[in-house]
């Protein structure tokens, strides 16, 4: 661990925070908003398909490597982004009503799945530019760390602010959480030896 920045490895448990939060949000407590509201199981089983975003990312992965955003670089730009799109679409969806309103929020689900991918392709590749090779091992530990904790948060403390103080309390806290990845995003240190913009897609 000689030479190791701790500085870069709470970025990394930050990070991996930011990554984590919104998975169940438009997941397993999502869902669990959608049964307390009263809507069929039919539907409910239907917003399993939002996740589909993470598993096809690979798709518009190449367009995050090959275009620079104007501000902060490649990587934290796109991280920017797509956490300050994923807090738009978490504040929208507090104040929807899932059973009057099922087709918006199937379709503001889906912007947060995909926005959520997105961060995570940035996010990936902001941990391999940014960490030297004797740093990768225990920021990949405290990255995944980061991401189960906020799976945590965002999949049973949200369920608790919900019982207590109701939906939109609990899915507001949670966006205010994700602050912490703009933050990271917006002041993180920039890698010093990023890998080669790819010429073309």
């Amino acid at each position: 661990m000689q030479n190791m920045s701790w500085n870069r490895m709470g970025v990394m448990a930050v990070v991996g925070f930011a990554s984590g939060l919104p998975l169940a949000l438009s997941g397993g407590t999502l869902q669990a908003w959608l049964t307390a509201e009263g809507v069929d199981i039919l539907t409910i089983g239907m917003f399993s398909l939002v996740g589909l975003p993470y598993v096809c990312k690979f798709l518009w992965a190449p367009l995050l490597d090959r275009f620079v955003p104007a501000r902060l670089g490649r990587r934290r730009g796109w991280m920017f982004i797509s956490q300050i799109s994923i807090c738009t679409v978490l504040a929208i969806m507090a104040f929807t009503a899932p059973a009057s309103a099922t087709q918006l929020m199937a379709v503001l689900a889906c912007l947060l799945a995909l926005c959520s991918a997105t961060q995570d392709v940035a996010a990936d590749a902001y941990r391999a530019d940014l960490l030297a090779p004797n740093e990768r091992g225990l920021g990949a530990a405290l990255s995944v760390a980061g991401y189960r904790v906020a799976m945590l948060v965002s999949g049973g403390v949200a369920l608790i602010i919900a019982d207590q103080t109701g939906w939109t309390t609990a899915y507001l806290v949670m966006t205010g959480l994700m602050l912490s990845g703009i933050l990271v995003s917006a002041f993180g240190p920039e890698p010093t030896h990023p890998a080669a913009m790819p010429g073309s897609l």
